[in-house]
C-alpha cells in the first residue's frame, strides 16, 4: 500500500474512486486462468481499497470537526489543566494526522504555547506548545486514536516489533520500525503512568472501591518468571562506538491474575466480571503494592471466597496471607499450594526411593491420590520410613523433597480435599499460562536483553491483551487526556 495518501475531503469522490477501482476488480476476465492465487490478489486489491476509503472517511470526520467551533471551544476548555500559567493562545498550526489505509488529513488547528523569556537566544525553549483539539482527542503523536491503539497492540503481542510492521503494513499502516516501537512504548508508559496514579491513590486513601467482586468466589494466583535485564557496565565510553559496555542480569518478573470461576469452578470470562492480569520487575514489595491497589478496587472484601494458590515460592508464602488479612478478606479465604507442583516433588521422592520404574510410579500414584484426599500426615510418615533406610546423596534427595511437602503441611498449604469439595482449582495453571504468553514467547531468550523501563512496559501491555481487556485498557489511556482545569 503506498504512503501518504493525502484526502481531499470530499466524500462523493472517495466514493466514485473506490467504486471505479472495486467495479474493475470485480471483472471477470480470462476465466480458465483463474486460480486460487488469482483470487487471493483480487481479494487484496479489494481490501486495500476499502481501508483507503475508510480513512478519507476518517480524514472527512476530523476535517468536519475541526471545523467547528463549538468542539474547538470545548477541547480548549478539557485541556485547561495541561497549561501552565504563561500558556497562551498562539494562532494556528497545520499538522497532519495519519488515519488508517495511510490517508494523510492536513488539519488548521488553534494552537497553545507557554510564554519563556529565554536569557540566551541561542537556546531552545524549554516549553512546548501543543493543539488542543489534538490534545484531547488523543492524537498528539499524529494518528487517530484507533491506528495509535493498534500499533501498541501490535508492538506488544506480536513476536519482535518487525513482526508487527509486516502486519500493520498488511492491514493499511505503513510506518517505520522505529516509530512503532517508539509508540508502543508511549502507550505503554502512559498506561504505567495510570497504573502509578492508582499506587498513589491507594497510598493517600483515595483508591475508589468497587463491587466487582461481592459474592463472587475469587482465585489469586501467582508466580515468576525469568527475563534478561541489561545492566550498564561502570566506566567510560568506548572510544569508537562511544557506548558503555552491558551485562545480562537474570530478573524475576512477579505477575498476578485475578479471575472469577462459578459454582462449579470453570473460570468465568465474561466483560461484566473481568480477569486482572498484570506484573512488574520491581520486587515482592512493588508487586504486593500493586497486587493491594487492584484488590482494594476491586472489592475482594465483598467476595463471597477467596483462594490463594501459587507454588512453594517464599516470598510469596510469607507478604501475601497478611496482606490478605489486612484488607479483611471473607472467612472463607483458603491458601493452596499449587497440586501439581507438589506431586513434582513427591515424583523427584520416587525417583530416588526406588530402583525400577515400576515401583516408581506406583508408590506415585499412590501418594499423589492420598496427598489429594487431605491425608499429607499419613504421606509424609510413610516418607519417614524410606527416609530411615537411606544413606549418602539418595538420603539428601529424600529428606529435601520430604521437607517441601512438611513445610507447605506447616502452613496449611496442602487442605486439596477441602478445597475441591468447594470445587475451587487445585492448580495456578492460569498463572503459568500468563508468564508463558506474556514473558517466555516475547520477553524471554538468551540474546534478549531488555531495558527494566521498556521490559515493564512490555509486561504491562501483553497482560491486558491476554486478559482481553485491550479495548478497556485503551480507552483509559484517551481519557487520560482530558485533563479539565481543576478547581
Amino acid at each position: 500500500m503506498k504512503n501518504n495518501i493525502y484526502c481531499t475531503f470530499d466524500l462523493s469522490k472517495s466514493v466514485s474512486h473506490f467504486q471505479e477501482k472495486v467495479t474493475k476488480i470485480l471483472e471477470l476476465t480470462n476465466i480458465p486462468e483463474w486460480n486460487g492465487q488469482t483470487f487471493k490478489l483480487r481479494e487484496k486489491e479489494i481490501r486495500e481499497s476499502a481501508l483507503i476509503l475508510a480513512g478519507e472517511c476518517i480524514a472527512l470526520l476530523l476535517h468536519d470537526l475541526s471545523k467547528s467551533q463549538e468542539f474547538l471551544h470545548k477541547t480548549m476548555q478539557e485541556t485547561q489543566g495541561w497549561w501552565h500559567n504563561k500558556t497562551r493562545k498562539h494562532g494556528c498550526k497545520e499538522r497532519q494526522i495519519l488515519t488508517v489505509g495511510n490517508v494523510a488529513a492536513t488539519l488548521k488547528l488553534p494552537y497553545v504555547v507557554e510564554r519563556h523569556t529565554q536569557p540566551n537566544k541561542n537556546k531552545k525553549s524549554l516549553h512546548e506548545g501543543f493543539c488542543p483539539f489534538l490534545r484531547y482527542l488523543g492524537m498528539s503523536e499524529g494518528l487517530t486514536p484507533e491506528v495509535l491503539s493498534t500499533i501498541a497492540r501490535y508492538g506488544a503481542i506480536a513476536g519482535s516489533f518487525e513482526a508487527a510492521r509486516t502486519t500493520l503494513i498488511d492491514w493499511g499502516i505503513d510506518i517505520s520500525l522505529k516509530r512503532i516501537e517508539r509508540l508502543t512504548y508511549y502507550f505503554g508508559k502512559i498506561g504505567i503512568n495510570l497504573r502509578e496514579s492508582k499506587l498513589t491513590s491507594l497510598e493517600l486513601g483515595s483508591l475508589p472501591i468497587r463491587n466487582i467482586l461481592k459474592d463472587q468466589r475469587v482465585v489469586i494466583a501467582v508466580d515468576g518468571g525469568r527475563t534478561r535485564i541489561r545492566i550498564n557496565k561502570k566506566g567510560r565510553r568506548k572510544v569508537k562506538t562511544n557506548r558503555v559496555g552491558f551485562t545480562g542480569e537474570w530478573i524475576e518478573p512477579k505477575l498476578l491474575t485475578i479471575y472469577v470461576v462459578n459454582e462449579q469452578g470453570e473460570k468465568i470470562k465474561n466483560g461484566e466480571i473481568p480477569i486482572t492480569n498484570d506484573g512488574t520487575y520491581k520486587g515482592y514489595q512493588g508487586f504486593l503494592q500493586i497486587l493491594e491497589m487492584y484488590l482494594v478496587n476491586l472489592g475482594i472484601s465483598q467476595a463471597k471466597q477467596v483462594l490463594l494458590i501459587a507454588d512453594g515460592a517464599e516470598w510469596i508464602w510469607i507478604h501475601i496471607p497478611p496482606l490478605l488479612k489486612k484488607l479483611k478478606c471473607p472467612p472463607e479465604t483458603y491458601q493452596l499450594l499449587d497440586f501439581f507442583h507438589a506431586a513434582s516433588h513427591l515424583q523427584d521422592f520416587a525417583d530416588a526411593a526406588f530402583s525400577t520404574n515400576n515401583e516408581r510410579q506406583q508408590w506415585f500414584q499412590k501418594a499423589r491420590k492420598t496427598l489429594k484426599k487431605g491425608q499429607a500426615l499419613d504421606l509424609m510418615r510413610n516418607m519417614v520410613e524410606f527416609i530411615s533406610e537411606a544413606n549418602g546423596e539418595r538420603l539428601k534427595i529424600l529428606v529435601r523433597e520430604r521437607n517441601y511437602i512438611l513445610k507447605a503441611y506447616r502452613r496449611r498449604l496442602l487442605k486439596y480435599n477441602e478445597v475441591a469439595t468447594k470445587k475451587l482449582p487445585l492448580g495456578s495453571g492460569a498463572v503459568e499460562s500468563l508468564i508463558r504468553q506474556v514473558v517466555n514467547l516475547r520477553m524471554k531468550g538468551n540474546s534478549k536483553f531488555w531495558l527494566q523501563d521498556n521490559a515493564e512496559i512490555m509486561l504491562h501491555l501483553r497482560c491486558q491483551w491476554i486478559a482481553k481487556s485491550w479495548d478497556n485498557f485503551s480507552d483509559s489511556i484517551f481519557n487520560s487526556f482530558i485533563k479539565p482545569q481543576s478547581a
